[in-house]
């Protein structure tokens, strides 16, 4: 193999270096092996902050330059000449050893500025809980209650010489270039918890969209998995179904040996059926061995397009310098082109085959997947704890349970059982709490339970009880809200702190049922009018096509505008 083409290793002031050759700018990268799996959901975000004031001091250059935080990984990369490269990693590294406090609260309002604009998934949560893998589905609660001295413990914790790494792709390593990190041992990788009592397991939500993703071995056969799982999905759904825009697939490795498959299916209202039904279809499939050697090698061929590249090893760089600081070898483009011309359908099998059995599936709201051997996953807990109960000053039928080591809410189910959402404060990964008395528990296994005094009139004296009781560490100070919710238990996170709505799942009132249909009717009257008008419309003589196409837009329109407040109620009305 040419070495040109190769990942060689170094060392730079004591940190592991992987060096590629490359032409052009100069581009290079620092690892810390930290991210948002290691933090708390009460102190969610810090790690973030971190990275947003290491960058404060570079102010604005002609270079390219960021920073990313991952779950486990924080980056920081640069592009440019040689001397500008020298000079933003020394900079980014004398900034973490003295952080510019002096920007704390201007970098916090940035982070929720840009946290406004995130849209998280919400399978991390389902599948690990609230915590570990799982806080990239939550908001960035703990960053408005950070202090000075708590960002900068956690900077001289995770960010040392023996928790980096850096990479260079260049003509040559840098001259000068000198990293005056902090002494500190490698940090391990995140523990993997999780929220899934079964799997496979399903949970239904307000989008169109059917969503899944598995964990399986970290595996070039893996990889090649997902690329045919996408042909498969975008055959059937999109070129043969015609029942889907978007058919795509992700691999994503965690670097401990494991990774996520990760499919997507969008569906219209009135094609989710047939988009669930023929998601579940292709997965089947692959499971019994139904996998073309054409479609293998097709995936195959791409992928190993990229391995012989001229610019391979370089864009292999930031991965490979995760896989260093998680212990794993950083392989050849040799090794890594054997095993993908060794994978055979069977090998593939064998993947469709585990991919089955971790699976996590979304699906629309309204929908299940029980039919098709997923377990719903839990939105109630098996039991609820003892203690003082506190019914619904409502009357309808919920209760909060206050006890000694945590609360429930319990709520009759149809069929005259009692359902309970328990949080103990043992497991409680946060407290949201805001100046009216108002509480939100989130518990590490992603159940929520909205505590609002006078809903259930609750006295001062038990809820300083629970004040008390829950570690220091989760509670969340928010500052006042607009107005009070209604009590809910929900799993998912709301989009954003301090606002007044949980987002799910709560109970489906009468009145949300009976907007839901009227709103569902009007659309689908307005949509069957648009399909009209679209096939059949073209084809009038007095009609033109710029007239033709104004007309169809606007009744498709029509037909989208019912849609909106049908999804809001289905997002806020998810079973408990």
């Amino acid at each position: 193999m040419n070495p040109q083409a190769a990942i060689h290793p170094t060392e730079v002031d004591g940190i592991p270096t992987l060096f590629a050759y490359g032409t052009g700018p100069v581009r290079a990268g620092l690892v810390f092996r930290v991210g948002v799996a290691d933090e708390t959901l009460g102190r969610a975000g810090v790690t973030h902050l971190v990275e947003h004031l290491a960058l404060h001091r570079q102010g604005l250059a002609d270079y390219h330059f960021n920073g990313a935080t991952k779950a486990a990984f924080t980056h920081f990369h640069v592009e440019g000449a040689e001397h500008e490269v020298v000079a933003y990693l020394q900079g980014v590294c004398a900034s973490l050893a003295d952080l510019p406090m002096e920007r704390l609260e201007t970098e916090k309002e940035i982070l929720r500025t840009e946290e406004s604009r995130r849209d998280v998934g919400q399978l991390p949560l389902w599948r690990y809980g609230a915590q570990g893998h799982g806080l990239v589905s939550y908001p960035e609660w703990g960053v408005r209650g950070l202090g000075p001295e708590d960002v900068r413990e956690w900077a001289r914790t995770w960010f040392t010489r023996g928790n980096a790494a850096l990479w260079v792709a260049g003509e040559r390593l840098p001259a000068g270039l000198s990293l005056g990190l902090p002494a500190g041992g490698r940090r391990p990788m995140p523990a993997v918890t999780s929220a899934l009592p079964a799997t496979p397991a399903y949970f239904s939500d307000g989008k169109g969209g059917v969503l899944l993703d598995a964990v399986v071995k970290d595996t070039t056969a893996a990889r090649l998995y997902a690329g045919v799982l996408e042909r498969e999905l975008s055959r059937a759904l999109r070129q043969e179904g015609g029942y889907s825009y978007t058919a795509a697939t992700d691999y994503a490795s965690r670097r401990d040996g494991f990774a996520l498959v990760t499919a997507f299916a969008d569906a219209l209202p009135a094609k989710q059926d047939a988009v669930l039904g023929g998601f579940v279809d292709v997965l089947a499939a692959l499971q019994v061995g139904r996998i073309g050697q054409a479609d293998l090698e097709a995936v195959r061929t791409r992928v190993d397009g990229g391995l012989t590249a001229p610019d391979a090893a370089v864009r292999r760089l930031p991965g490979a310098a995760e896989d260093l600081l998680a212990g794993r070898p950083v392989r050849s483009i040799d090794e890594l082109r054997s095993e993908l011309w060794a994978v055979t359908p069977g090998h593939l099998h064998t993947v469709a085959l585990e991919a089955a059995g971790t699976a996590l599936l979304q699906v629309p709201a309204g929908h299940s997947a029980d039919w098709a051997g997923y377990k719903e996953a839990p939105t109630s807990s098996p039991y609820a704890v003892t203690g003082r109960r506190f019914a619904s000053v409502r009357g309808d039928g919920t209760a909060l349970v206050v006890g000694d080591d945590g609360i429930s809410l319990t709520a009759r189910a149809k069929d005259g059982a009692e359902e309970a959402v328990t949080v103990h404060y043992r497991a409680c990964a946060a407290m949201l709490s805001w100046p009216d008395g108002g509480r939100r528990l989130v518990g590490t296994d992603g159940l929520v339970i909205e505590v609002e005094p006078g809903l259930y009139g609750v006295d001062a004296h038990t809820m300083a009880a629970v004040d008390a009781a829950v570690p220091p560490h989760a509670v969340v100070w928010l500052p006042a809200r607009q107005q009070r919710p209604a009590p809910q238990a929900a799993r998912a996170p709301e989009a954003g702190a301090g606002t007044s709505a949980g987002s799910a799942p709560a109970r489906r009132t009468g009145r949300q049922t009976a907007a839901l249909v009227v709103f569902g009717l009007l659309g689908g009257f307005f949509a069957f009018l648009a399909l009209l008008f679209t096939v059949f419309g073209a084809g009038d003589p007095e009609t033109t096509t710029g007239e033709w196409a104004a007309i169809a837009g606007f009744l498709w329109g029509v037909a989208a505008l019912p849609a909106w407040p049908a999804v809001r109620i289905l997002r806020r009305t998810r079973r408990v």
